[in-house]
């Protein structure tokens, strides 16, 4: 009886496999199986600043594997600017952003997300303090980074960043958890990696283009290595540095990735 019962066990299996196999083939045969979204909600809390979420909203739509309105997925999204200043409170500058990061997420949640990000690394210094407490799971923008540069370069990489980032070493520390290295760039170059930033934040993106590019090659002639854009604002001045897109990873479509997987099945 046991053995009759596996056969048809077995049997309605691969019928689940084959009948998947069909409607592959039934659409040409040639390709795989297109992922389709699954229904749940992304909430993105942005504004952190507002042109690195908006580029994040850009790279959800290049990424999605849609072909109409429909097969997009549906997403929340709180531009939350007024939040106090993630860099300056690590130097005990300013008000603490943990409460405003908190009741950001909590207001994802209660509006129908099944699944939070935060378009901001710097952020994730305080978001650590009370990740498990949130209700629903959490993309985490430096987990994400972490495993694309261990992909991408194995043999390590630049970490470009915010000071408060580089002060606070969540980076470093997620990184040695996996017995991956990045190298820290000197003083000088990380407070000329800050104006970067601050220029991608005043809206002076080919200014902050070109004081990227100089960063880069500076970095590049010491050792020869891609350049991890562990800030958000980041990746939005390389794209004005004229430098291949390949020496450059990016935060942003690290976070874009890792969601877009969450989304579809």
């Amino acid at each position: 009886m046991k053995s009759v019962l596996l056969t048809l066990l077995l049997g309605l299996l691969s019928l689940g496999v084959w009948g998947q196999a069909c409607k592959c083939q039934d659409k040409g045969g040639t390709e795989a199986c297109k992922p389709v979204y699954n229904g749940k909600t992304l909430g993105v809390l942005g504004g952190l600043g507002p042109a690195a979420s908006a580029d994040f909203m850009r790279l959800l739509v290049v990424k999605a594997p849609a072909t109409v309105d429909q097969e997009h997925p549906r997403v929340i999204l709180l531009s939350q600017p007024q939040t106090p200043n993630r860099n300056d409170f690590i130097f005990g500058v300013g008000e603490d952003p943990e409460p405003a990061l908190w009741s950001g997420l909590q207001l994802l949640s209660s509006w129908g997300a099944d699944i939070l990000c935060v378009t901001c690394n710097t952020a994730h210094y305080y978001i650590d303090h009370f990740r498990s407490r949130l209700d629903k799971p959490l993309v985490h923008i430096i987990d994400e980074t972490v495993g694309a540069a261990r992909e991408r370069s194995p043999e390590g990489a630049w970490l470009t960043a915010t000071l408060g980032t580089i002060k606070a070493g969540i980076f470093q520390d997620n990184a040695a958890r996996s017995g991956y290295a990045f190298v820290v760039p000197d003083e000088e170059t990380r407070n000329e990696v800050q104006e970067v930033i601050n220029t991608v934040k005043a809206g002076r993106y080919e200014e902050a283009g070109a004081l990227m590019r100089a960063v880069c090659l500076k970095l590049w002639s010491v050792r020869d290595i891609p350049v991890v854009a562990a800030c958000t604002e980041i990746p939005i001045a390389y794209g004005y540095t004229g430098l291949p897109a390949e020496k450059c990873i990016s935060s942003l479509e690290a976070l874009a990735d890792a969601c877009i997987r969450e989304l579809y099945d």
